[in-house]
């Protein structure tokens, strides 16, 4: 890259700041994609060259940082879009940002390193220590959501230097000195705060989001990252745990939980009344001027996210069932269609086989496989499943709920099962009227344990509920009027609904 075509230290073109200042003037303004590739190369060279002071070195960084903080906010609204990008956009967004991302986080960790070690020179920075470590881990959330959006496996040395910095903070006792993390940032930070935001928000279970929700959650709670407590106490509040000796993931806090003295809990009860206003804010249509998403967005999605949240703090999610180990080859196909396909109420049945899915851990709620990666890549968060099981001749339906990446670049599936049962219905307008095809294919839900009786889940097409407009359908022999109760879920392909039943004689209305 660029640092190995620099001689001695004077001939670097940021030898100082005001030529580097200069060489930025230079860079191609108009054009936010190549303008982070220049940076990303910039920063290897500057991190690369162990002949700059410390100050000077870190006085670099800052600046290609700052410089690149518009452009990178540009690249992140284009690639965390509702709509779905195509497969070469959606790359090409993905590696310059994952590449300017993994760089700067190299970039501060090799100059914390210099400060920790006490290299010569590090003193002119150490009164900027806080803001050093700040951020790095900053830098290392914006990394570990670039992974998360492909579902990527983690470097485990993340984990380390991130216990590395919260030691060192916590020794020379600047974890909650007060700072403004880049320039124009509205309200200060603290380490403490950052180290919080990225583990609060990890800890929430990214791999159950879709890549928008992933971004929207973190700008959700680094919006509120004053409100989490990090410490070394466990009490009742205790959501997450960090070993600084054993770093790790953060893991959930158990009741009754071993606590060892390097063991950090983090609390994030305090955002619960900060979730629950902003939730009610969105629920009118409307997006606070005072949150910062990194952009604009619709109410909607945002109220998704931070009712994620609110149920991960309230509820943290636990197995309802447990896990068998037992081999299951699983018929499987992608997309409310292709179910529909598979039964009575399908049409046009497609020529397309099913894929074929070993599964080794299944439960009655769900299951979990792992599969190559190559191949898959209409599986994402939100997927509907049409699943059978070898030897059983009825459907029943799933969606992805959980994607990861292993380190063999195998895909972690786990699914939750709707039911293990659909049958094909035909739906029609009570009633008749317009904005409604009558004979639209749905698929009803075999009821479940302990659902209440005189009412049906039914999986249709995406966007034809309505919770003023009631149905019919003709199911097991009977004709019945459905009237909307509520939307359980929004698919890109399909609406969950749940309806109330009112058995009809033949040939009512």
């Amino acid at each position: 890259m660029l640092s190995g075509i620099f001689g001695r230290k004077s001939d670097h073109p940021m030898a100082d700041i005001k030529s580097a200042q200069a060489l930025l003037d230079d860079l191609p303004k108009n054009d936010a994609h190549k303008m982070i590739m220049e940076l990303t190369e910039w920063i290897e060279s500057v991190a690369d060259n162990a002949d700059f002071k410390p100050d000077h070195q870190f006085a670099l960084v800052r600046l290609l940082d700052e410089t690149a903080q518009p452009y990178a906010r540009k690249l992140t609204h284009d690639y965390f879009t509702p709509q779905a990008l195509s497969k070469f956009q959606e790359n090409r967004l993905w590696l310059a940002l994952g590449n300017w991302s993994r760089h700067t986080v190299r970039a501060y960790l090799k100059i914390f390193d210099r400060y920790r070690s006490g290299a010569k020179g590090v003193s002119a920075i150490s009164a900027q220590a806080p803001l050093l470590a700040a951020r790095a881990v900053y830098a290392v959330t914006v990394q570990l959501k670039y992974i998360c959006a492909h579902y990527g496996p983690i470097d485990h040395t993340i984990w380390s230097n991130l216990a590395g910095i919260y030691q060192h903070a916590e020794q020379q006792q600047y974890l909650d000195t007060p700072l403004a993390l880049h320039s124009g940032a509205v309200g200060d930070t603290t380490v403490k705060g950052e180290l919080g935001r990225l583990l609060g928000w990890y800890g929430s279970g990214f791999s159950t989001l879709k890549p928008l929700h992933m971004h929207l959650t973190e700008r959700i709670v680094g919006q509120y990252c004053s409100t989490i407590d990090v410490g070394a106490q466990q009490d009742a509040d205790s959501l997450f745990s960090f070993d600084l000796e054993r770093p790790a993931a953060p893991i959930g806090v158990k009741a009754g939980g071993a606590a060892r003295p390097s063991m950090r809990f983090i609390s994030m009860a305090a955002m619960q009344p900060k979730l629950e206003a902003l939730i009610k804010t969105l629920g009118k249509g409307a997006v606070p001027d005072d949150l910062n998403l990194g952009g604009i967005y619709d109410a909607e999605p945002v109220r998704e996210a931070a009712q994620y949240l609110l149920n991960y703090l309230t509820a943290p999610p636990l197995r309802r069932s447990a896990r068998r180990g037992i081999e299951v080859d699983l018929s499987v196909v992608n997309g409310f269609t292709r179910v529909v396909e598979h039964t009575d109420a399908g049409l046009n049945f497609s020529e397309e086989q099913p894929a074929h899915w070993d599964v080794e851990d299944i439960s009655a709620s769900g299951f979990r496989t792992v599969l190559p990666a190559q191949g898959l890549d209409g599986i994402h968060i939100g997927s509907l499943l049409g699943v059978q099981p070898d030897g059983v001749q009825h459907w029943g339906v799933a969606v992805i709920r959980r994607l990861m990446r292993n380190d063999a670049n195998q895909l972690q599936v786990g699914a939750e099962m709707l039911t293990n049962q659909i049958a094909g219905v035909a739906l029609s307008q009570s009633g008749g009227g317009g904005g409604f095809e009558d004979g639209q294919p749905a698929l009803w839900l075999q009821a479940r344990t302990g659902d209440p009786s005189g009412e049906a889940r039914l999986l249709m097409k995406a966007d034809t509920f309505s919770p003023h407009r009631s149905l019919q359908a003709r199911f097991d022999g009977k004709n019945y009027l459905l009237i909307p109760l509520m939307l359980l879920e929004k698919g890109e392909d399909y609406d969950l609904a749940r309806f109330r039943l009112i058995e009809q004689e033949s040939g009512s209305e």
